[in-house]
């Protein structure tokens, strides 16, 4: 198993297991990002996000897709995991952790003082799995969302 920071020849493959994610979490029909977008937001000068990727005898097998954050009260950079996602017969072989550990290592050496991500309240193998490397809930919190429909009216609104 070997953990690499992707390029643009994975595109095809990070949006296959964008799409297997997607039907994991049951939402398929949501995903309708393209191969051209993928490599637009992630292979340009000026990339939007960023993406590890874990290869098994040469195929890619897990994607962990991020992008920086900031926190005002720090004063400080991280990072926020939007999407990790190994294939179902590759659990258990130590890749999520390792995904984990290369972007906890690129904030320890980067300085950036916080790693976080969601996880679906029904996800219980996950949240399972970031409890045990020390990771807490922000159970305090609650995630609000515009988009869509909603975001364009209240744009759009006078």
């Amino acid at each position: 198993m070997q953990i690499r920071l992707a390029q643009p020849a994975d595109a095809e493959d990070i949006h296959r297991l964008i799409y297997e994610l997607a039907v994991y979490e049951k939402a398929p029909e949501q995903m309708v990002a393209t191969i051209a977008q993928i490599n637009s937001s992630l292979f340009n000068s000026s990339p939007v996000a960023f993406c590890h990727v874990a290869e098994v005898d040469g195929k890619i097998v897990g994607i962990a897709l991020w992008f920086l954050n900031y926190s005002t009260w720090l004063g400080k950079p991280g990072i926020y995991l939007e999407d990790l996602f190994v294939q179902p017969e590759f659990r258990g072989h130590g890749i999520g952790k390792g995904f984990m550990k290369v972007l906890a290592q690129l904030c320890i050496e980067r300085g950036y003082e916080r790693f976080q991500w969601w996880v679906l309240d029904w996800n219980k193998p996950s949240i399972d799995f970031y409890k045990s490397l020390g990771a807490v809930a922000m159970d305090e919190w609650t995630v609000f969302r515009l988009s869509g429909d909603a975001l364009k009216k209240f744009a759009n609104e006078g």
